[in-house]
C-alpha cells in the first residue's frame, strides 16, 4: 500500500465539505490503475468559482471560471520514472488540484448525476493531468477519456 500523503484544504472555512474520504480513495485507485507504486503526495483545495476564476486567468490567460486545475510538479517524462520506481533528483510532490465547489454542484445538476459522481469524476480528471495526460487533440481526449472511465468503473461509480 502507497504512503501518500494526501492533503485536503478549502478555501474558505465556510464551504461546503466533500466526502474526503471519497476523495482520497479516487486519488489512491488512479495510482493504482496509472501504476504508481512510488511514494507521491497530492494537494487538493476546494474553492470558489470567483477564486478559481482569479486563478485560471493568472496561469491560463482563461478570463472564466472552471470546474477543475492541475498544477503537475513533473513533466511526462519524469511519470514514467515514477512507474518504474525510479528516483530522481525531483520532489516526490505529483501536484497540486483545484476544484470548485460550485462547479461540481451546477455540472452534477447539468448532467443529471449525483455530486459525488461529478466530484469523482473531477478528481480523477485532475489526477491524470497531474501524471500527464491531455486532452487537447482528439486522440489524446480518447485516452484520456478511456482512463477516467477505467477509474470510476473500478470505484464502482456510475453516470
Amino acid at each position: 500500500m502507497l504512503a501518500n500523503m494526501i492533503e485536503i484544504k478549502y478555501q474558505d472555512g465556510r464551504m461546503k465539505k466533500v466526502n474526503d474520504k471519497l476523495v482520497k480513495q479516487v486519488i489512491k485507485t488512479v495510482l493504482e490503475l496509472e501504476g504508481i507504486c512510488h511514494d507521491v503526495d497530492v494537494y487538493v483545495t476546494f474553492m470558489n468559482n470567483e477564486e478559481i476564476h482569479k486563478i485560471n486567468k493568472e496561469y491560463r490567460n482563461v478570463d472564466r471560471s472552471t470546474d477543475v486545475l492541475s498544477f503537475p510538479m513533473f513533466e511526462r517524462e519524469e511519470i514514467q520514472n515514477l512507474k518504474e520506481q525510479k528516483k530522481g533528483d525531483i520532489e516526490e510532490i505529483l501536484g497540486d488540484i483545484l476544484i470548485s465547489i460550485p462547479k461540481v454542484k451546477e455540472q452534477a445538476e447539468e448532467y443529471g448525476h449525483s455530486f459525488e459522481r461529478e466530484l469523482s469524476y473531477l478528481v480523477t480528471h485532475g489526477m491524470l493531468h497531474l501524471l500527464g495526460y491531455d486532452h487537447m487533440e482528439d486522440d489524446e481526449k480518447k485516452i484520456m477519456r478511456e482512463h477516467e472511465e477505467a477509474v470510476l468503473k473500478k470505484l464502482g461509480i456510475d453516470r
